[in-house]
């Protein structure tokens, strides 16, 4: 690999349209970069004329100052450095430091890297509410939205605390309101409404998620997890022994391993911890064995800018270079992308299209996604919403988060297509639960695994009211189970129905047939056969769930909440075994069952000999006495055995 001692300006390595021409396609296989964002807004600090700051102020800006140090990384920050922050935190907390004090009061909140006390967060969440933080405005509505570390709770006040908050530019508020608006939950349920807040917050998202697009956002559900507990390749968790096996291929040269490696310490995702240095190191030892991959992700590094990798177009533009003269997609996409928007280079529309274009062909979804911006844009290409509808759909398919927005733009304004709030609404929520504090999902599932299960529901009851359905899935699944005792049994059991509902409304199958477990049974509400058929109805016709075929065979067969039908069950039980090879044995148990009360019913109705015309036909006689011929024949024969084995003794 070249080492690039000697720098030249990007233009001097420009590219022709003859050049472009000559790219070769190569299919490429690559996960993407992860979404930035910022949950709090600044504190207010009330200047005094005059006055130059105290010792203790100087002090406590000195403490903050360097816990930011290690904060700011994020999670390329070590576990122990983030505790050592925490703990200067506290230290400026104590010297009234307003952003210390709400950083600390989060901590204590969710128990991050420090105690878990939720009343000592409530102190000081009511100190900087007095003075208008939108961010403790936003914790305490929280609290009275679920009633703990206050004396009960209060819908109202929640909506009261949420709706000053997000005035305020809180954007997880923001999101709760949005939620509130869509859903119905103590307001009138108004799209309109709902599509504001959300955008705000989609929008903010948006402007900060990387040329590549952000990470997928990792819903791991407790209750998928169960479902798989044997097998690895379903968890989202990167298993640690999996990973040292990547690394020891890596070190042998393997340069699908460590180009794998490569993207993951640079997206952080999968429970690595986020790690630029070696992120870089394994790419440049791909690039220098000649890995295209490899060349194309230096480059975004050099882009983009990392602690590794300090922003340089001229090294980005020779990195991308040498992918997409291979034609490797990436490459070409970050070309086209300096190109589009003139990095290092003079801008060039037309060039642009034709490189995203090249990477667009072989499914790369940046390309995809920026090809159909020229075209919604007319920039180096002719006008079109159809194709920019159509790429922005291919774009999301991958996860892309400006692909999500662009679409939700569309439907809310109705460009190109009919004007859809319900489309938009879901488009803004997806690109809004992307946002760098979907990372808590992840810090609540290691708090599970870890044992701490307390901590853990609680982190997800906090994203459950933000709407994330993985989070509503998680906090009912760990109720459920008795795992937790943050409330009474029978108040959690209210609390888990509520979850399983909102989860359900939210098209989880799971959510949806426990949801009827939970009518059927009468946990946490009165049992109601009905609404428990209704329940499993929806998941068997919308979800084609063959554990709710089956309860629905199951009560019409006992005429539970429904008309008993013995015929009906049946073709329930047999769409259930037709959906899913584990219903096999117990469907074909049920149908013995049923079959046995078919034949107890028909016999309470039926004489004996109407009964047997009716299985065995008019002549049945016939085949009875053809049956009891054959009866006579094997006993005669099996005694004829029996007496010449006696004659011969």
């Amino acid at each position: 690999m070249d080492t690039m001692s000697q720098k030249q300006s990007p233009a001097t390595y420009d590219i022709t349209n003859d050049d472009i021409e000559k790219m070769s396609n190569a299919a490429v296989e690559v996960s993407a970069v992860p979404s930035a964002g910022d949950e709090f807004t600044k504190e207010k600090v009330v200047e005094r004329s005059g006055t130059e700051q105290t010792e203790a102020e100087k002090r406590g800006d000195e403490l903050y100052r360097t816990a930011m140090r290690f904060l700011d990384k994020g999670r390329a920050a070590s576990t122990e450095a983030k505790r050592a922050a925490y703990r200067l935190l506290d230290e400026a907390a104590q010297l009234k430091h307003k952003e210390a004090m709400k950083l600390t009061a989060f901590a204590y909140l969710f128990g991050d890297y420090t105690r878990w006390n939720i009343d000592e967060a409530r102190a000081v969440f009511e100190e900087l509410a007095a003075g208008g933080s939108a961010d403790a405005q936003l914790a305490l509505g929280f609290m009275h939205a679920i009633g703990l570390g206050v004396p009960e709770s209060s819908q109202a006040k929640a909506l009261i605390y949420y709706t000053f908050s997000a005035l305020g530019g809180n954007p997880l508020a923001q999101m709760a309101l949005g939620y509130r608006h869509w859903s119905g939950i103590s307001v009138q349920q108004n799209c309109e409404r709902a599509l504001t807040w959300y955008r705000k917050v989609a929008q903010r998202v948006n402007e900060q998620v990387r040329i590549s697009g952000g990470t997928a956002m990792q819903r791991i559900r407790l209750p998928d997890e169960q479902d798989t507990v044997s097998t690895s390749s379903s968890s989202s968790i990167l298993d640690s022994n999996l990973l040292n096996y990547y690394k020891y291929l890596a070190d042998k040269g393997d340069l699908q391993a460590q180009v794998g490696l490569g993207q993951l310490y640079l997206t952080g995702g999968r429970g690595v911890e986020q790690n630029m240095d070696l992120a870089s190191q394994y790419f440049s030892t791909a690039a220098q064995a000649g890995s295209t991959n490899a060349y194309a992700y230096l480059g975004k590094m050099y882009l983009d800018g990392t602690s590794a990798t300090p922003q340089d177009n001229a090294t980005a533009f020779q990195f991308f270079k040498k992918a997409a003269d291979k034609g490797n997609p990436v490459g070409q996409s970050g070309l086209a992308i300096m190109y589009m928007y003139g990095k290092g280079v003079k801008q060039d529309y037309t060039k642009a299209a034709k490189l995203f274009t090249l990477a667009a062909e072989q499914g790369w979804v940046d390309g995809q996604l920026n090809l159909g911006y020229l075209h919604f844009r007319g920039l180096g290409v002719k006008r079109d919403f159809k194709l920019a509808i159509k790429y922005f759909q291919l774009a999301s398919q991958s996860g892309h988060v400006n692909a999500y927005f662009n679409l939700a733009q569309i439907h809310a304004t109705g460009t190109g297509v009919p004007r859809n709030c319900h489309t938009a609404v879901e488009l803004y929520k997806n690109v809004a639960e992307r946002g760098r504090w979907s990372e808590r999902l992840m810090e609540a599932y290691a708090s599970y695994r870890s044992g701490r299960v307390d901590e853990a529901a609680f982190k997800y009851l906090f994203l459950a009211e933000l709407g994330y359905e993985p989070a509503q899935t998680n906090f009912a699944y760990i109720i459920d189970r008795g795992e937790s005792n943050l409330f009474p049994s029978e108040e959690a059991l209210q609390r888990a129905l509520l979850h399983w509902q909102r989860s359900a409304n939210q098209d989880y199958a799971y959510a949806r047939i426990k949801l009827g477990d939970y009518y059927y049974y009468g946990y946490g509400t009165p049992v109601d056969y009905e609404m428990a058929a209704a329940q499993y109805k929806i998941a068997s016709d919308r979800h084609q769930a063959a554990q709710a075929m089956f309860n629905l065979g199951y009560m019409h067969e006992q005429g539970l909440g429904i008309n008993k039908d013995i015929h009906l069950a049946k073709r329930f039980y047999d769409m259930a075994a037709e959906t899913s090879a584990d219903a096999y044995m117990p469907v074909n148990l049920a149908l013995m069952k049923l079959t046995a009360l078919f034949l107890v019913e028909y016999f309470k109705e039926n004489s004996f000999v109407t009964m047997l015309d009716y299985v065995f036909g008019a002549n049945w006689d016939l085949y009875a006495i053809t049956l009891c011929l054959g009866l006579i024949v094997m006993l005669w024969m099996g005694y004829r055995r029996q007496r010449l084995v006696g004659l011969v003794h």
